[in-house]
């Protein structure tokens, strides 16, 4: 395990996840480096609002330019595209990260159905560049994000890392599975500790506009039906975003080593003999749907009109983790109920929308 302040250089720090992760490693100490491209997938101006969360000001960001916070001396943010591979690597060479952990992507599975060759750029070209600059200039350990989606057409529940996961119905799911295969690579060439993270069903405060509690909430404040898929016959793994990036922060300090006992006659897919791992991260506690919206008209005090449909293609009836591995290697206990983590949401809604 390694000890001591160590420099994270955290891609997607405008992000969601990116955001909150930021908060919790400054908290604790460390030298953070962001990375973010800022893209207007969704709104920006709640990107920027992240940023200056953590003192970065919005008119003092330029393309390729380091910005120091005003709030936090160990933080530096750069707004450089993952493509951009000469940016990328001008970064770390002057940096020189301990641990990185690629948080940017592009995200959303039904935004995929159109504009597949986003994800090809961003998510395959830009870990590309990721992986060849963490080889270029060699950190203790490489995190990044995986996702739940890769999954796909499997039942076997609870989802198991040690099963295989070879049939995604979803090109974000394609290009998550594909960062995995891609991490593999390069642990097994050149030595790259790896840990891959398949998230699930993140939310809370600064979440994603694209996302159901964010969705959801506008809709029922403004008296507007809300989309139900699969007319509520849904099960997700809701994972609230604080114990999310405990136990991000927890397993970015424990780089894989590899596994003596590994062996390709029986290969098990969430190992190696390479310094490379698989983990779920979640709840691992399934909320139906329909409860998870009774528990949002109870924040709000405020019914919703549903709107029943089908399934949405690329979508999956439903999610839930085995985290067994990730809390033997860490103790990660998820403590946050729905309840308690809509609550919150809202409350931040609110408060950021003046409503």
């Amino acid at each position: 395990m390694m000890e001591g302040k160590l420099h994270y250089l955290v891609t997607g720090t405008a992000g969601f996840i990116g955001f909150h992760l930021v908060r919790r490693l400054l908290a604790g100490g460390h030298t953070v480096t962001g990375i973010d491209q800022i893209n207007d997938y969704y709104d920006p101006g709640l990107k920027y609002a992240r940023l200056a969360e953590t003192g970065i000001r919005r008119e003092a960001v330029r393309p390729g330019r380091e910005v120091v916070s005003d709030l936090y001396p160990g933080y530096s943010f750069y707004r450089i595209d993952l493509e951009d591979r000469e940016a990328l690597l001008g970064v770390f060479e002057e940096k020189k990260p301990d641990i990185v952990v690629n948080l940017a992507a592009q995200a959303g599975v039904r935004y995929s159905l159109t504009h597949p060759y986003t994800y090809l750029d961003s998510n395959i070209l830009g870990f590309m560049n990721i992986l060849e600059a963490c080889r270029a200039h060699p950190v203790r350990h490489l995190v990044y994000a995986s996702s739940s989606s890769v999954y796909g057409l499997n039942r076997k529940m609870p989802f198991s890392v040690h099963e295989a996961a070879d049939h995604p119905v979803s090109l974000y799911a394609v290009t998550k599975k594909s960062n995995e295969m891609m991490a593999h690579s390069y642990s097994h060439l050149f030595g790259i500790p790896t840990t891959g993270l398949r998230f699930f069903t993140v939310y809370g405060p600064w979440g994603r506009p694209d996302m159901a509690l964010f969705l959801f909430t506008e809709r029922i404040l403004a008296g507007r039906p809300i989309d139900v898929y699969n007319h509520g016959d849904m099960q997700r793994d809701f994972t609230y975003v604080d114990d999310i990036v405990e136990g991000v922060a927890a397993v970015s300090l424990l780089p894989p080593e590899g596994e003596p006992r590994w062996r390709g006659e029986a290969p098990d897919p969430a190992l190696s003999s390479a310094p490379y791992r698989l983990l779920n991260i979640g709840n691992s506690r399934p909320v139906q749907l329909m409860d998870f919206i009774r528990a949002l008209e109870q924040a709000l005090g405020k019914k919703a009109l549903l709107n029943k449909m089908p399934m949405q293609a690329g979508d999956v009836p439903a999610t839930w983790a085995d985290v067994s591995d990730l809390t033997q290697l860490t103790g990660y206990r998820p403590s946050t109920d729905v309840e308690t983590g809509i609550e919150r949401f809202v409350e931040w809604y609110k408060e950021y929308y003046g409503r």
